[in-house]
Parts: C-alpha cells; sequence; structure tokens
C-alpha cells in the first residue's frame, strides 16, 4: 500500500458507494490495482476514512426503513432484471476481471456466470422466504412465522473470485429485505465494481447497496459497529478467524468461509482418462487459487502407478496470460503470491517429498513480468510436511499413498479442513462408504470441485467454515432473516366470556 495521492498518477482511481452515489474517497492510503501477467497498474483503490464507513452503514440503515416494507414481487424484479444485465455484459466483466485477477477468460466467464446463479435464485425470493401456518393449534388459536430482515448486513470477499462471491452475498441479502455494505478485495475490486454498476441500473435503491473499500481498519469497524447485523465473509483461515470473533463478540451473526486443503481420492477401479483430466484441471485451474481447489490427491493402492500419467497430463497445459488464447494456467495474484508458493515448493524439496514436476519460473515470452507459477506435482508427501499441512493457494498437487479405502479415508478426516473432498471410483458400495464416513461439508463422487448448485447451500465444515449456516440457499435465507413467532386468537363477539385463566394452557 502507498500513502500518495491519487492525483500523482494518470490511472483511475476507484470510488465508494455510499447512499446511491458513487463518490471518491478523502483518503490518503492507496494501493495499486495491478494486472498479474504485465504488473501494469491498472486503478488505485482508496482504504475508507472511519467517516466514510459510518457514512455508509449510515446510508444503509436510513435505507432500510423503507426497503424492508418494499413487497417481495418488486424486490424480485429487480433480480430478474439485474441476471439480464448481467448476462448482456458478461463478456465485458470477464475481461475486467481477467485483467486484474489474471484467470483465463473461460474462466472468469465462469466466476461470473456462478454468480450469476445466485443472483437468479435471489429473484426466486417469493418462494424462499416463507414462514409456517398452523391453523387452529388451541382453541380459535392459529400460530404463525414470519421471516423479517435483520437490518444492515455486510460482507468481506476475497481475491479469487471477485465477481462470484460478492454476488453469493448482497442480492440474497438484499432480496430478503436486508440492506448492505461490501468490502470487496483491494487487490481486484474494478469487477466487483462494475456488477454494482449494474445492480443500480437494475433499480437497487440508493443506500440499499453500498460499498466501501480497505484493508484491516475498515474490516474492523464493520465487524465493530452497532448498526450492523450480520457480517459474511470469505477468505482465508486467518482473517476469518478474527472476524468471526470480532463480530460475534459484538453480538452479530456471523458466517465465514475459510481454508481448505481439498483430497481427491482415487480409487485403482476409478476411469483412469476422466479421473486423471479431472485431478489436473482442478489442482491447476485458476493457477490453484479456489478455495475448493483439489489441491491433495490420496492414490490408494495400483492407482500409485498413475504418476506419470498425470505429470504427463499436467505437462499438456499451457501457462500463459489469461487473456491468451489456448491459456490453461494463468498467473497468481501478486507477486508476493508467487514467492510463497515457490517458497512452499522449496520446503516441499528439503523436507522429503519428490518434486515429480517443478513449475517454478516458467518462460512466458512477453510477459516475462508476470506472477507465473506452472503446474506443480509432488508425491510422496506426508502429514507434518508444509506442503501437505498449509494450503498453497498455488497450481500445486500434493500426492499422498494409502493401501485402502478406509486408510486414505481415516487420512482424510484427520486433516482439520473440512471444506470439500472427492472420490473417484466404479463402484457404487465404495462410494456410499466414503460420503457416510468422510468427515467434510462437499462431497464429489467422480466430481473434482463439488461446489453446489444455488438451490442447495454451500457446507464445508471443520476448520473450513465457522458459523452453522451457508453462504446461499436455503441456509442463507434463514441466515439474513429473523424468525418470529405469532400466537393469535380473534373473539366471537357473540361468544360467552371464557373467564379468568390463571393456567400455561391455550385451551
Amino acid at each position: 500500500m502507498n500513502a500518495t495521492s491519487p492525483a500523482a498518477t494518470a490511472v483511475p482511481v476507484v470510488e465508494l458507494l455510499i447512499g446511491g452515489r458513487f463518490v471518491p474517497s478523502r483518503s490518503l492510503e492507496f494501493r495499486d490495482v495491478v494486472d498479474p501477467a504485465t504488473q501494469a497498474v491498472l486503478a488505485r483503490v482508496p482504504f475508507a476514512t472511519a467517516d466514510e464507513v459510518d457514512a455508509a452503514i449510515g446510508a444503509a440503515q436510513a435505507a432500510f426503513a423503507s426497503w424492508r416494507r418494499t413487497p417481495i414481487g418488486a424486490r424480485a424484479r429487480i433480480f430478474l432484471k439485474y441476471q439480464q444485465l448481467i448476462r448482456a455484459h458478461l463478456q465485458e466483466l470477464a475481461a475486467i476481471l481477467t485483467a486484474e485477477q489474471g484467470k483465463t477468460l473461460a474462466d472468469a466467464e465462469g466466476d461470473v456466470f456462478r454468480g450469476l446463479e445466485v443472483v437468479e435464485h435471489a429473484a426466486a425470493i417469493g418462494n424462499l422466504q416463507l414462514g409456517e401456518f398452523a391453523n387452529n393449534v388451541a382453541g380459535g388459536v392459529d400460530t404463525y412465522t414470519l421471516l423479517q430482515p435483520l437490518g444492515v448486513c455486510a460482507g468481506i470477499t476475497p481475491f479469487n473470485f471477485p465477481a462470484m462471491i460478492p454476488l453469493w452475498m448482497f442480492p440474497m441479502a438484499i432480496a430478503t429485505g436486508n440492506t448492505f455494505v461490501l468490502k470487496p478485495s483491494e487487490q481486484d475490486p474494478l469487477v466487483t465494481m462494475r456488477l454494482v454498476e449494474l445492480a443500480l441500473e437494475a433499480g437497487i435503491p440508493p443506500g440499499v447497496l453500498n460499498v466501501v473499500h480497505g484493508g484491516e481498519a475498515v474490516v474492523n469497524a464493520l465487524c465493530d459497529h452497532p448498526d450492523v447485523k450480520a457480517v459474511s465473509f470469505v477468505g482465508s483461515t486467518r482473517v476469518g478467524t478474527h472476524v468471526y470473533r470480532r463480530a460475534s463478540q459484538a453480538g452479530k451473526r456471523v458466517q465465514c468461509m475459510m481454508g481448505a486443503k481439498n483430497h481427491a481420492v482415487v480409487l485403482p477401479d476409478a476411469n483412469k482418462e476422466q479421473t486423471l483430466n479431472a485431478l489436473a484441471g482442478a489442482a491447476f485451474g485458476a493457477a490453484g487459487q479456489r478455495c475448493m481447489a483439489a489441491s491433495t490427491a490420496v492414490l490408494v493402492g495400483a492407482a500409485r502407478a498413475w504418476i506419470p500419467d498425470l505429470v504427463a497430463k499436467a505437462r499438456t497445459l499451457k501457462v500463459n496470460a489469461g487473456v491468451e488464447p489456448g491459456t490453461d494456467v494463468g498467473p497468481v495474484i501478486s507477486c508476493a503470491a508467487r514467492e510463497r508458493v515457490e517458497g512452499l515448493i522449496a520446503a516441499g524439496v528439503d523436507e522429503g517429498a519428490t518434486l515429480e514436476l517443478d513449475g517454478r519460473r516458467p518462460e512466458v515470452p512477453g510477459y516475462e513480468r508476470g506472477n507465473f507459477v506452472g503446474p506443480t506435482i509432488f508425491s510422496g508427501a506426508k502429514p507434518g510436511m508444509r506442503i501437505y499441512d498449509e494450503e498453497i493457494f498455488g497450481p500445486v498437487l500434493v500426492l499422498l499413498a494409502a493401501d485402502t479405502l478406509e486408510e486414505a479415508i481415516a487420512l482424510v478426516n484427520a486433516n482439520p479442513n473440512g471444506n470439500g473432498t472427492a472420490i473417484f471410483t466404479q463402484s457404487g458400495a465404495a462410494a456410499r462408504r466414503f460420503q457416510e464416513d468422510i468427515d467434510v461439508g462437499q462431497v464429489g463422487i467422480n466430481v473434482p470441485i463439488p461446489v453446489p448448485v444455488p438451490l442447495f447451500s454451500f457446507t464445508g465444515s471443520r476448520a473450513s467454515k465457522l458459523g452453522d449456516l451457508g453462504p446461499y440457499g436455503k441456509q442463507v435465507v434463514t441466515f439474513y432473516t429473523q424468525t418470529k413467532t405469532v400466537t393469535a386468537r380473534w373473539f366471537d363477539d357473540t361468544a360467552p366470556a371464557a373467564g379468568v385463566n390463571t393456567t400455561i394452557s391455550l385451551k
């Protein structure tokens, strides 16, 4: 972060969104938004001041009074329009995303599309935000529930999915009648801001959606502010644990989706070619910068003989800038990220794992300054090695061995993380045993990255998640609403009075 005036540069300065208006920040602290393939500075993003954060929360609080009373059909129609606008601008959004984040254009379109699915789900809010009703539970008494919005909610999103994860958050929060303050990643906020512009164009009223930028101080302000009722977070375990503790101690609802070490268990009866393709795609796609990446594979029994074939498959992947046709693996987000990944690869060698494929410092003509790491594969890894214990968040696949399915399940369950896992097999019995015995929130059966569609909830578990409700699907409606139970009796004026009743009974 540089503490210099934005006037000193010719690049655009990202604005804040407060009360329906895009406004320049008065901050003196800015960070460059850098193309990870070229190091070109695309924009400068301000770290919002305390007063600006307060103003955004204040605008959301003021807007809540009327927004909560907006008919549910009117809210739904905004998101019907919004999904149309996202579809119409899909390629533009993908191009912005690739420039600032680095992933391939095809993957960037997928990033936007998976967020679009949640917007479509938000448009069905009339069928989702339903209470319960029981008629005549006692003499003339009815009981029913109302799912009412909480108030101002906040979202803190990571760099790796700058379209999808913001779209996980504010559409469902707003559709359920809340107002929202979003803090996107300061590393790549441009596509998020374009999505916010389209949201306003779709009809989200002033103050219902607000955006502030910044680092730890802004995160802490959102966690501490008494008018913020709920906080949703996706990011690292270190920051997520801090957010959960700080916001929950302030009395807020909190959901934190955090780090992972996702295992793919490969049985020798699996379809070999399909499995190798799935492993390579899930480990090296998005340069491994996915919280659901299959970064670890457990080869069971004779499947250990597949290592040379897996290495050969990885060698076919093309490392290049995300804008270049045919690219499979783009750059990691920053120079610091590349150095960290390279350091972990060196640690793996030092700790005795076998480096089957070394992706450090690949040659990428025309992009010599890019943050590139090519596909990297280790075999012979074990718990206790840094490459196994830490989330690398780069294009590195770590291979472990097991003699039996039972041993593989025990290995996965001993890892503290529980975001996602997968099994590759043609045995229904083995798959069923795996899904029943594995202690991980999301399970794929011959599916390497089992992120559910929005009809279902994202259900990471254990050290990968804090809070008991997921960020979309049915669970998020519960997260963003307060259940109010009403018990009602209406008296018939012609009926005789029943007299005083001093018992708890509703007769």
